[in-house]
């Protein structure tokens, strides 16, 4: 899962940062208002970690324009204010819940993981397609309720598919996704092929009921077999 990290606060920031790759999230980073729209508006993320108090700007604007945008990150605020109003207007623009400072990192993972079961889960701790499972509490992965061994990299493939099961998915989208927005400097994408041809080869292993389909020209797409 990818995360854009907007903290204006540096020793703030880096405590972040190495607490959510601990929990194998794929993290960027945004110092300030100007850095954060230019990622907002250039990539998409499965969640914003939102400081509303920046130095060139306010947190609530990058709100507005989400929602303008439609875009389905889920947004978490992160912000020194407390104040009531701040809130329900954080909330009415499409924030997803808000976390005052100082907080525990615990309680962050936590807010993360409910945001992201309301998001892409309609509230079920595992995700489910066909017969195959993940809980991505625990990072496993089984088809028809057996587990099966997957690297990092590979369930982060199958669980960024399975959440978008049925979408087309341009392979930069999904090198972005899995490896971060550096993956711009890549000058191919064979890494890609190599993860995904392993995933279909345990999934078939498997006897999984889904697969990942190329499709010609644009990318790949998981479906269930027909």
């Amino acid at each position: 899962m990818k995360i854009l990290l907007v903290e204006y606060e540096p020793d703030l920031r880096e405590i972040l940062v190495k607490s959510l790759i601990a929990e194998r999230y794929i993290v960027e980073e945004a110092s300030n208002f100007t850095v954060a729209e230019e990622k907002i508006n250039l990539y998409d993320y499965d969640c914003i970690l939102l400081d509303i108090m920046l130095p060139d700007g306010n947190g609530l604007e990058l709100l507005r324009q989400l929602k303008i945008q439609k875009k389905q990150e889920g947004v978490i605020i992160l912000s020194a204010r407390d104040a009531i109003d701040d809130r329900i207007e954080g909330l009415e623009l499409g924030a997803d819940d808000y976390l005052p400072k100082p907080f525990h990192l615990a309680e962050l993972h936590a807010r993360i993981r409910s945001v992201m079961r309301r998001k892409q889960q309609d509230g079920s701790p595992t995700i489910e397609f066909g017969n195959v499972s993940i809980d991505p509490k625990i990072f496993s992965v089984t088809v028809n309720k057996q587990p099966i061994e997957l690297s990092r990299k590979e369930y982060d493939l199958l669980h960024y598919f399975i959440n978008r099961h049925g979408y087309t998915i341009k392979k930069e989208q999904l090198a972005e996704a899995v490896w971060g927005d550096y993956i711009d400097q890549c000058d191919n994408f064979d890494f890609i092929y190599a993860q995904i041809k392993n995933v279909r080869r345990k999934l078939e292993e498997a006897q999984a009921s889904v697969e990942i389909k190329a499709v010609y020209g644009f990318g790949y797409k998981m479906i269930e077999k027909a």
